[in-house]
């Protein structure tokens, strides 16, 4: 206790440059977490420092702790941060992407576009969160508003070209795509974007190797945009999943010594996955009408016990001993709880998860697991047309998605393998073509009772934030089955390669 009268003493400016200093020199090394305990002694010496607050919040989002990042942006704020439209735009980011708190997040939003009605990155998140929300109409006027402040915001007309719905405006919008692809002033990021954009108008026209050749430019632009430019590399893809299934030659055996649950308040799990474009999105919609699940949409928790405790994998699974396996566990299951407290069962659709079933039924012995299938011509089609980032590079190339698809077929094949009935195969033809059936087949797999509100997943609840944001917001149909056969003779050697022994 400080007597009366008594000042505080004041820390020198050398002292608080030198922990500022060394924050930065240990965030620049990837020690994120002495980095934060750096900032906290600093700010404990001297807690009127906006900027150090706000480098705190970004520490702590980076690391998981995404309420003690909330609470660093708020002291930034309240000690006189500048810009604080950008500190409100982080917290969106947050309370979105983190912790699925739409309504806060448009909050934090408005809030930003309040202090600086002319902040783009605040008006670009807002349509995006209007468009994961389906409120298509104020998501298209936000894009409007931004390009009529800024007519080269490449980004915001081609999410806007995307979400036009089609008709008499179509010529139109791929003239204006055609221009801005002409621009000079347009990088190949840019260009990727706008060309995914112009070839889904032209395929949903019918230009069909207008809209190919539109996709193959978009994809060497997406290739272009990083330095160096990323290519897919075969062989250590194979390596990957050899060493996969090395790593997991038997199904995970009785862990006596494990720890008990965490209690009744632990949800159950359904881990959604299979290739990107295989029906993902509308499998977890339709699990979503149920009253009792919670879409959890495509989480990175098990990526991120990956990318930290279990590096390297999969070599260090061979070393998990009960107690870790139970910690593991844990931490998946509390982070969890803090985004959907109080869930009965949540999904956890990340499509690429399926190189993880073996770690999902390692920690989670009683999860489901849903593999969604498609068309192989069809998945590797849509992937082409798709914009993923470079963290797959494979979607880059047609035959490189093929060599992806062999080897996803492959590894599927050793966790059928190992597990069996566990894992329950949900084709998307098959869901297209007999919802109902198809829809009871998957419920009763994942233990609910049957509820008709599943055969209306755009009824479903919720925020959808994948590429298929619109299609599952309409009635269950079969208009994409066999799209691959507009694209025929481009898809020959393709074909040709997934045929092969």
């Amino acid at each position: 206790m400080v007597a009366l009268g008594a000042h505080r003493a004041v820390t020198p400016a050398a002292t608080l440059n030198a922990l500022i200093e060394k924050a930065a020199r240990l965030e620049r090394a990837g020690r994120l977490e002495a980095a934060a305990a750096t900032y906290r002694e600093l700010l404990a010496l001297s807690p009127g420092l906006p900027d150090c607050w706000y480098n705190l919040g970004l520490l702590e989002r980076r690391l998981g702790r995404f309420d003690a990042a909330l609470e660093s942006y708020a002291q930034a704020l309240g000690h006189g941060v500048s810009r604080p439209e950008e500190v409100h735009l982080n917290r969106a980011v947050v309370f979105a992407d983190c912790l699925r708190r739409e309504a806060a997040a448009e909050r934090e939003l408005h809030t930003a576009l309040a202090l600086n009605p002319a902040y783009l990155p605040a008006l670009q998140n807002l349509a995006n969160l209007y468009e994961d929300l389906g409120r298509r109409e104020e998501a298209l006027g936000l894009y409007q508003r931004l390009l009529a402040l800024d007519p080269r915001a490449f980004e915001a007309l081609a999410r806007y070209a995307r979400l036009a719905p089609p008709g008499s405006s179509g010529a139109a919008l791929v003239g204006r795509l055609q221009a801005a692809l002409d621009d000079p002033a347009a990088g190949d990021a840019d260009r990727a974007s706008l060309g995914f954009s112009l070839a889904q108008l032209l395929d949903a026209s019918g230009a069909y190797p207008e809209a190919f050749a539109a996709a193959t430019a978009a994809n060497c632009a997406s290739r272009a945009s990083v330095s160096p430019p990323v290519r897919y590399d075969r062989r250590a893809q194979e390596r990957f999943m050899d060493a996969l299934i090395a790593a997991f030659p038997g199904p995970p055996k009785p862990l006596a010594a494990r720890a008990p649950p965490r209690g009744a308040e632990d949800p159950r799990l359904i881990f959604i996955c299979g290739m990107f474009r295989s029906g993902s999105t509308l499998t977890e919609r339709l699990l979503a009408g149920h009253p009792r699940v919670t879409a959890g949409g495509e989480l990175d928790l098990l990526p991120r016990l990956v990318q930290s405790a279990l590096q390297p994998f999969p070599e260090s699974v061979a070393s998990l001993t009960a107690r870790s396996t139970a910690d593991l566990a844990a931490r998946y299951l509390e982070s969890v709880a803090q985004i959907f407290p109080g869930a009965h069962c949540v999904t956890d659709k990340r499509p690429d998860n399926f190189l993880l079933i073996g770690l999902a039924k390692t920690l989670f012995p009683q999860a489901k697991i849903v593999h969604t299938t498609r068309d192989a011509l069809d998945t590797c089609l849509s992937i082409f047309f798709l914009h993923l980032d470079q963290h797959w590079p494979y979607a880059l190339d047609l035959l490189d998605t093929g060599h992806y698809f062999r080897q996803y077929r492959r590894l599927m094949a050793h966790w059928h393998s190992l597990y069996g009935n566990d894992i329950l195969d949900f084709s998307y033809e098959g869901l297209v073509s007999g919802p109902r059936a198809a829809a009871g087949r998957l419920l009763g797999y994942c233990g609910l009772d049957w509820d008709e509100a599943c055969l209306e997943p755009a009824r479903a609840a919720g925020s959808v934030r994948t590429a298929s944001v619109w299609q599952v917001r309409e009635a269950i149909h079969p208009r994409s089955r066999g799209r691959a056969r507009h694209y025929a003779d481009q898809l020959k050697e393709l074909a040709a390669y997934l045929a092969a022994p």
